[in-house]
């Protein structure tokens, strides 16, 4: 009974934010923004891009970044090529070469001087800002002509925005049916949980790439905490303390690089894991450090990583036994037509998402959410399991935290 109510919960709070996400993606579509007059005075921003060992991605990206539609004398490209063992360093000083015109600065550390992780290299980069503003990308990211601009008119629009967040897309979504199911995850995610969320409760929580901040508010903060894995959830968690809010900007878009093996994704997804524990350990226990939407968000975030992660495992369990008669379920009604109904509200919730993006929702895409839950997201087990185990082997021998980069490909 407790695993059934505790996947209930989710999937109706879930199906729920789906529907908010949508409601939010037509305010954003009816929304009349004038991208080119919109901006009166630009702001100088300072773009940094963390970068350890990004041979096969880097070039792109940056060319990428230096494409966008942004007042060159207003705009700072700093990179942090922090103690790349590769090609890394070479491109950069080339594409510098190229364009004497560009405002670009490259920050080569060593293992002495850096080599302790994204938060760590941000931090690097940040003493070089000199930019109002603060905007982030990954290495792997190619962000399209106009996000930029709309990242600004956001933020510059509304004193109560501390950050504003913009969308990513998935580049290599064809590559193979991992990153299909990435794909639809990601889109999931984003309309879900970051529109939904953004329209019911007013937050939102900074994506690790693409999305601007305040330098002053991020100075005042001490920068990004270099003992968090997932730095970007931590830093959305004091920004909030501060007062401030995070909005999201679906029309800001940029698109990543996601994994291509199993391999790649387990590790990732399991440093993910390990970062939400931390934030939650951090800002929850033992007695909670903050309050409103964003203590609910932790709590959703505990709730989601702990328990419906154990609901989960029993309800496959009983459902599975259940299927092949081995056990028997003493519950009201037929257990296995109340597990049929929080399947067929996953693939609602899941297609309604997925109809916000043009060409997005259609018959290949269907059938790769109805059988997303039974594959892709069972992997999510193991990932969890993995991800507890990891931290707490850390926290007893007291690991220092040092880079993980996702392979590139």
């Amino acid at each position: 009974m407790y695993s059934l109510f505790s996947i209930w919960i989710l999937l109706l709070f879930n199906a729920w934010l789906a529907f908010a996400g949508h409601s939010f993606f037509k305010e954003i579509e009816e929304r009349k923004i004038d991208i080119i007059k919109g901006i009166n005075n630009y702001p100088m921003v300072s773009i940094l891009v963390p970068a350890h060992n990004e041979e096969k991605v880097i070039e792109r990206s940056i060319l990428a970044i230096l494409k966008m539609d942004y007042p060159k004398d207003k705009r700072q490209l700093i990179v942090i090529n922090d103690n790349s063992k590769d090609e890394t360093g070479v491109i950069l000083e080339e594409i510098k070469s190229k364009y004497p015109n560009e405002n670009i600065q490259i920050i080569t550390t060593d293992a002495r001087t850096g080599g302790k992780g994204k938060a760590n290299a941000l931090n690097i980069g940040l003493r070089y800002a000199t930019g109002e503003y603060v905007v982030v990308y990954d290495a792997d990211n190619t962000p399209e002509v106009m996000s930029l601009r709309y990242l600004v008119y956001e933020i510059i629009n509304s004193k109560e925005y501390g950050a504003v967040i913009g969308k990513f897309r998935t580049r290599n979504k064809d590559a193979n049916i991992l990153t299909r199911f990435i794909n639809i995850e990601t889109l999931s995610f984003q309309w879900m949980m970051q529109g939904g969320r953004w329209k019911k409760f007013g937050i939102c929580l900074l994506p690790g790439t693409n999305f601007i901040i305040r330098k002053d508010l991020l100075e005042k903060l001490g920068g990004w905490d270099t003992k968090a894995i997932a730095e970007d959830t931590e830093l959305s968690i004091r920004v909030y303390g501060n007062g401030f809010k995070i909005a999201f900007m679906p029309r800001a878009v940029s698109w990543e690089q996601e994994p291509e093996t199993f391999k790649v994704w387990f590790k990732q997804r399991t440093r993910w894991v390990k970062g939400n524990i931390y934030v939650v350990n951090k800002y929850l226990f033992p007695l909670p450090k903050c309050s409103g939407p964003i203590l609910i968000d932790l709590l959703y975030m505990f709730l989601e990583s702990f328990l419906f992660f154990f609901a989960v495992i029993f309800s496959d369990a009983v459902f599975i036994l259940g299927l092949f008669g081995i056990a028997k379920i003493s519950l009201p009604g037929n257990f296995l037509v109340i597990w049929m109904l929080a399947y067929i509200l996953f693939i609602l919730e899941i297609s309604i998402n997925l109809t916000m993006e043009k060409g997005e929702y259609n018959l290949s895409n269907f059938f790769l959410i109805v059988i997303m839950y039974l594959t892709y997201c069972q992997c999510w087990i193991i990932v969890c399991i993995s991800g507890i185990y990891s931290y707490f082997k850390d926290a007893i021998f007291k690991r220092e935290h040092t880079w993980y980069k996702t392979e590139r490909f």
